[in-house]
């Protein structure tokens, strides 16, 4: 599958999977509302995914899609607004595909989904947070991804190819880490996903490893760093924060509380990198 189409190629995680793909040799079109100006006009559509027939076009000719555009996260507009436009477009891009002739479909779901924003009043059942931690939507943004992972499963069984989600944890580029010193002085503050994050080449290399490992049906997989943001350890962070929940396994220093133990098993994906590397 060489011929990928990346939706919503212009954000954040979207560059970076667009850079990594072409890295590896894949022909690659960017599907957004703005262009990129780092990438040729040639490799690039403007398109309104909330309208089937734009949605159609775009991903002619393609072997593969990764579906990235969205409203990408909750409070940047009203809850209704997020929740059609995501719910709208994800369903357009998965109906589009198979009748098209598209082999796989890898697309970002959340950590939401999962029951993110975490806090006293709604701590996690447990932890490490995993891929059973699943559904538990606290807002409209992850009401859309719950409704388009179920929208996958259908489209998977009817069509009989893979549908791919990735729910990323909060997406970081190095530029970001500058900020990370600020959470370390009250854990309270990044507490809200068990102190998680992703830096987007991970979130790229994710989505590759999507495109190419050997999976059946729908899929889901967390996505995170192999660290937390915190410098004071997980058992110390648990005991302040979430003193109630249960602890399913050694927690480790520093080892991410959101589970990619599935990514590793049947992706292959190590993330490689942290923010360690980048402060001070």
């Amino acid at each position: 599958m060489t011929r990928v189409v990346v939706t919503g190629g212009s954000g954040k995680a979207g560059r970076a999977v667009v850079h990594d793909l072409l890295e590896h040799g894949y022909d690659v079109r960017n599907v957004d509302r703005v262009l990129d100006p780092n990438l040729p006009d040639d490799r690039q559509v403007v398109a309104d995914l909330t309208d089937y027939a734009a949605a159609a076009d775009a991903l002619e000719g393609a072997d593969a899609v990764v579906h990235l555009a969205a409203i990408p996260a909750p409070g940047l507009k009203p809850d209704d607004v997020t929740y059609r436009i995501n719910v709208t477009s994800t369903y357009n891009v998965f109906a589009a595909a198979p009748l098209l002739g598209l082999r796989r479909v890898v697309w970002a779901s959340s950590e939401t989904t999962v029951g993110v924003p975490f806090d006293s009043n709604q701590p996690p059942w447990y932890a490490p947070v995993d891929e059973e931690h699943y559904p538990r939507a606290a807002s409209g943004y992850a009401m859309s991804k719950v409704v388009g992972e179920e929208t996958a499963k259908l489209f998977s069984r009817l069509h009989g190819i893979p549908y791919v989600a990735l729910r990323f944890s909060n997406v970081m580029e190095p530029g970001d880490y500058e900020r990370f010193p600020t959470y370390w002085a009250d854990p309270q503050v990044r507490c809200w996903n068990l102190w998680g994050y992703v830096d987007a080449r991970d979130a790229a290399q994710s989505c590759r490893l999507a495109l190419e490992a050997e999976l059946d049906g729908a899929e889901a997989f967390l996505i995170a760093a192999a660290d937390t943001v915190m410098t004071r350890t997980n058992s110390e962070l648990m005991a302040e924060v979430f003193p109630g929940v249960e602890l399913r396994r050694d927690l480790g220093e520093h080892d991410t509380l959101v589970s990619i133990g599935k990514a590793r098993r049947l992706l292959g994906y190590e993330p490689q990198f942290s923010w360690r590397r980048f402060v001070d």
